[in-house]
């Protein structure tokens, strides 16, 4: 609240005002402009499945903060972790030493892991590990004697996050890079898979897809150091699902060509798809995994990269000898006492008839949006839920009429969509889909 004069008044509100103009006028938010923000909503609290924000009250936060908070907010048992591990320490240099957390945690992302991989390296973030992952690819190729092989290979619509190498990996005309072209590395990228979980071999899109993806392999396999796709689901780049057998097909494109898989499932993993790793529909394999978002339930940013033998060898083959890369905050021990705890906390339940309940009940909530105007597709896979619309979103009255539901959402693009929180009830799952249908309705047209 401000006065005739505009200045600020005194009071809660004025409080409240405060925070909204040095938010305003100094806090740079995520793909927004800082001289013309978008507005913002203050967040006083979070508890469970919802966010108390300033002027709305309580709201389900259908969103799960970027797909990590899959436990919700204030969890008992992580916060305990996080005051047990303060207790002790809460970081310290993994140069040269380790500790009781990064170990426990390593142990338990391998028990989690298909074999081969058994070896983890721990970073900060998701764009952070994809970069590593990417890194290991071509020290890799020089390990072997390939210094030639410096590409990656990759497919439209992906997103694998903002750092440098991570934007050459993302979609180059409809991704949010494309400023970059021409100072960013060239890769290879073969079509965007089609739509559809279900399609299988003989289906005409995706017969024509795998002979594309083929050929254009074929042609620059010489030059290739790894493939990175997001596995089943492409998350930012358009929520968009595609057939497992795409994976299939790319595994045997790296086996008979001798090239490293790498599969991101930073926005997949630990269950998001139905599966604790979205490739196990596929039942394939990566030689290097990246994950990270839910891995701490939300709590602090972690992520981390397992590889098999083979390729760690490779790696710390001359003339390296070892992985150039070695983040300040690796392994942060209160991340990896909070990671344990999540994980442990996942694994001691039954997550997937919990992924399933939430799927049944998006598929239920969501089915009438298939008949508003306006609306190209509604598809559900696991605790994911996506309306999308024939134009783009108007982002602040979609928003707008989802928290008028009593729904915290994000729209980007032509996409409404849902990712909850695991614990979301059955009556939070069904507010959530009223929330999205309540956007869409206030923006299809």
């Amino acid at each position: 609240m401000t006065t005739a004069r505009g200045e600020l008044a005194a009071g809660p509100d004025a409080d409240l005002g405060r925070l909204l103009a040095v938010d305003r006028a100094h806090l740079w938010h995520p793909y927004a402009s800082m001289t013309a923000p978008s507005p913002v909503r203050v967040v006083e609290s979070a508890e469970g499945a919802r966010l108390r924000l300033a002027g709305y009250g309580d709201v389900i936060d259908g969103m799960s903060s970027w797909w990590c908070a899959i436990h919700g907010y204030r969890h008992p048992v992580l916060d305990a972790a996080a005051r047990d591990q303060l207790a002790s320490m809460s970081h310290v240099m993994f140069g040269g030493l380790t500790h009781a957390p990064a170990v426990g945690l390593v142990e338990r992302l391998l028990a989690l892991a298909p074999d081969p991989l058994r070896h983890v390296f721990l970073c900060d973030s998701g764009s952070v590990a994809v970069e590593v992952a990417l890194k290991m690819a071509l020290q890799r190729a020089v390990g072997r004697g390939q210094p030639r092989r410096r590409r990656q290979f990759t497919v439209r619509g992906g997103y694998h996050g903002d750092t440098f190498d991570a934007m050459s990996v993302c979609d180059p005309v409809g991704g949010m890079h494309s400023l970059f072209a021409g100072v960013l590395p060239e890769q290879v990228f073969a079509p965007r898979p089609p739509g559809g979980f279900d399609r299988a071999p003989g289906d005409a899109e995706l017969d024509a897809w795998t002979a594309e993806t083929t050929r254009l392999f074929e042609q620059h396999a010489a030059d290739l150091a790894a493939v990175i796709v997001e596995p089943v689901l492409q998350g930012a780049g358009g929520m968009h699902v595609y057939s497992p057998e795409c994976l299939r097909v790319l595994r045997r494109l790296c086996d008979d060509h001798e090239v490293p898989l790498i599969l991101d499932e930073i926005a997949t993993g630990f269950g998001r798809t139905g599966t604790m790793f979205a490739a196990e529909h596929a039942g394939v394999v990566p030689d290097i995994l990246c994950v990270g978002k839910a891995l701490t339930g939300g709590y602090l940013s972690l992520a981390a990269v397992l590889c098999t033998t083979a390729v760690a060898e490779e790696v710390c083959a001359q003339p390296a000898g070892a992985l150039m890369h070695g983040p300040t905050f690796m392994a942060n021990p209160l991340a990896c006492a909070v990671a344990s705890a999540s994980l442990d906390l996942l694994t001691g339940q039954d997550w997937a008839a919990g992924i399933d309940r939430i799927e049944r009940g998006l598929t239920e909530g969501l089915a009438s949006a298939a008949d508003l105007p306006g609306v190209a597709d509604v598809r559900v896979l696991g605790a994911v839920g996506v309306v999308q619309t024939r134009t783009p979103v108007d982002v602040a009255r979609a928003t707008e009429a989802a928290l008028a539901a009593g729904v915290w959402l994000r729209p980007f693009r032509d996409l409404v969509y849902t990712m909850p929180p695991y614990i979301s009830s059955e009556d939070d799952v069904a507010t959530i889909s009223r929330g999205v249908v309540a956007a869409v309705r206030a923006v299809a047209s």
